[in-house]
């Protein structure tokens, strides 16, 4: 049985990517990825986010600034990122607060952040959201501020459990990525077993978020580090992640037709049929 396979997030723009791009674009189609989020997260990406879309109608252009780029943004920021809204139907993202990052400017982060996110209420547009050590300001700024009706992603879910629920209950979606099979990972893991199941999305992150070499399918490497990077095709090893961590046949957190499942789950929050 064949199976429709839905990536949440990733980055096929990403300069590690471009060598290999003709082949992953071909080998998504034989492996039946119907959809894929790709998100820019600096002005110096959005177009090359763009040309993607174009080429590609399986792919969904998400255009953001990331909480790491802030420090780096032009005069301009908020015209570019409206003109590229503007070009084809889209969402934001990637967008967010990042404590982790060395150097991190919290105040700087959330303005970016709250600028962003209220165009995104403004325009109903689904919002893909990092969030690193900043759990607890990102509730109290999303319990604040209005959001799209649509709903948030959420990617790469790493918070505390018990904020499951109420972030849920502001429009949140959770995504799961193949990292998050590691050994090491186990809190995240039992996260995810919480996550309602009219909430769960599956993603690649890609070319970040390597799996473990037991979900990796699809190996590649960096031609300019020589370092293993995750490829795209490995969507389906997630799933299969997925499933055996929800004890249940992947089939069934795929399917459509299973009611409150990943495709229904996707089509509700990115639009498409």
């Amino acid at each position: 049985m064949s199976i429709r396979l839905y990536d949440s997030h990733n980055h096929l723009q990403d300069a590690s990517l471009v060598p290999h791009r003709a082949a992953i674009l071909a080998e998504l189609e034989r492996q039946g990825v119907v959809r894929a989020v790709v998100n820019g997260t600096q002005e110096q990406d959005w177009p090359a986010v763009l040309a993607l879309a174009r080429q590609n109608p399986r792919l969904i252009p998400s255009f953001g600034l990331h909480p790491w780029h802030v420090k780096q943004r032009s005069a301009n920021w908020q015209s570019a990122l409206l003109k590229h809204l503007d070009e084809t139907p889209s969402a934001i993202g990637e967008i967010g607060l990042d404590r982790w990052i060395e150097g991190f400017d919290l105040p700087q982060q959330e303005e970016v952040f709250i600028w962003q996110w209220r165009l995104a209420a403004e325009r109903n547009l689904p919002v893909s959201i990092h969030c690193l050590r900043a759990w607890g300001r990102l509730a109290e700024i999303l319990q604040s501020e209005p959001g799209p009706h649509c709903g948030f992603l959420l990617h790469s879910y790493g918070g505390p459990q018990e904020m499951i629920q109420p972030l849920a209950e502001l429009g949140a979606y959770f995504s799961i990525s193949g990292y998050f099979a590691d050994e090491r990972k186990a809190r995240q893991r039992e996260a995810f077993r919480h996550v309602p199941p009219d909430r769960l999305l599956i993603e690649t992150d890609a070319p970040d978020m390597v799996p473990p070499e037991n979900y990796i399918e699809f190996p590649l490497t960096d031609e300019s580090s020589g370092k293993a990077i995750n490829h795209p095709a490995n969507i389906g090893a997630v799933y299969r992640f997925v499933a055996e961590l929800l004890d249940e046949p992947v089939e069934i957190v795929a399917e459509k037709k299973k009611k409150k499942r990943v495709e229904e789950n996707f089509l509700r929050l990115f639009g498409g049929s």
